[in-house]
């Protein structure tokens, strides 16, 4: 017999775990339990935080709730886009707690401001992150609704802060933070770019184009427009807030809105639709900074988000119809088998993607 071969009817003895394999055991046991406590916590923290923040803007309670509500609410939010997006929960919300404390304490302008924009880089992300596939278009008007009452959410905790800024560079900034970093987990979520296809490239420059456009068309005719035409753009808009109330947002109609519905739905089918979810930071963004304009109270901000979503309803399931036109089955009964086998799983909506 060899040295090598056993003899029959006898096992080898089962090396005993090393101390490291037992320690990694118990450390994922651990990061377990805080996944299943860090959504629970994150949504009693957000209820107490709208519980501050109502009474502060209804003039009840000490005049630091707002602010608490802010550290609360940045605080929540980071700890929920970690977990969301598969990152250490417990460093990032710890960071954000410090950072918030250090900017109520200190009161000191710049602070102040770094965290406002950090709430609204959160809040912005996370309610793209939050999103599901969604195999019908009411179920993407459903995503819609997660979308703005996350970000809504946001904007009391960017108000909070007391931020001491020029608008349009708060809102820039803000805009150009959140795509930053909602292309950045989405090159992971879609398959790279490498991914993406002809069709996927298309949309994303095209996306890209229209942001810009929208952005520097607005920018430009404030600063470079004739008086007489941004007279008139003025007095449009100032009689729609004073005979209705509100005006609403070219960026979130034409931008915001349809990338989150167009985005939801293509999810369902192709993960390269995260990449036109992308492109959803537009809205999110959008209103988790409406209120810190000073003309803008928060029955107006409701307003806006209301006659921005009107128009980009219609714009979104425009585009739908168009991409199952395209892409999709002919015939009705086509499309329904389509619809039943289209659902692509994804985690749920409080587990991790990545």
């Amino acid at each position: 017999m060899s040295s090598t071969q056993r003899p029959a009817g006898r096992r080898m003895a089962e090396r005993p775990p090393s101390r490291l394999s037992g320690l990694r055991s118990k450390v994922r046991q651990g990061w377990r339990k805080v996944l299943s406590v860090a959504w629970p916590g994150c949504m009693l923290a957000l209820f107490l935080a709208m519980v501050m923040a109502g009474c502060a803007a209804l003039g009840f309670g000490p005049a630091w709730f707002d602010q608490a509500a802010a550290v609360t609410i940045s605080t929540a939010y980071a700890t929920s886009l970690a977990v969301r997006t598969g990152g250490r929960p417990i460093i990032f919300g710890c960071l954000a707690l410090a950072l918030g404390l250090l900017a109520v304490i200190s009161d000191v302008d710049l602070l102040r401001t770094g965290a406002a924009v950090m709430t609204a880089v959160s809040a912005s992300v996370l309610g793209v992150m939050g999103t599901r596939p969604a195999v019908r278009f009411r179920g993407a008007v459903r995503e819609l609704g997660v979308v703005l009452l996350i970000s809504g959410i946001g904007a009391f905790g960017v108000v909070g802060y007391r931020p001491v800024v020029a608008l349009d560079r708060f809102d820039y900034v803000a805009l150009a933070l959140s795509f930053a970093l909602a292309a950045v987990l989405v090159y992971n979520l879609g398959a790279g770019l490498h991914g993406l296809g002809k069709r996927g490239a298309i949309v994303v420059v095209v996306g890209s184009v229209g942001v810009a456009i929208i952005l520097a068309y607005a920018e430009l005719l404030r600063r470079y427009g004739a008086p007489g035409f941004v007279n008139d753009v003025l007095d449009v808009v100032r009689w729609m807030r004073e005979n209705l109330g509100a005006a609403p947002k070219p960026v979130q109609a034409l931008v915001g809105i349809p990338a989150i519905l167009w985005g939801c739905h293509v999810r369902a089918r192709r993960r390269q639709g995260w990449w036109v979810c992308a492109f959803g930071v537009a809205l999110t963004t959008s209103v988790a900074s409406l209120l810190i304009n000073p003309v803008t109270g928060w029955f107006e901000a409701v307003l806006i988000v209301v006659y921005s979503a009107i128009p980009g309803i219609a714009v979104g399931y425009a585009l739908i119809r168009i991409d199952l036109a395209l892409t999709g089955p002919r015939g009705r009964r086509a499309r329904r088998e389509e619809e039943e086998s289209a659902l692509r799983p994804e985690p749920s909506r409080f587990l991790p993607l990545l």
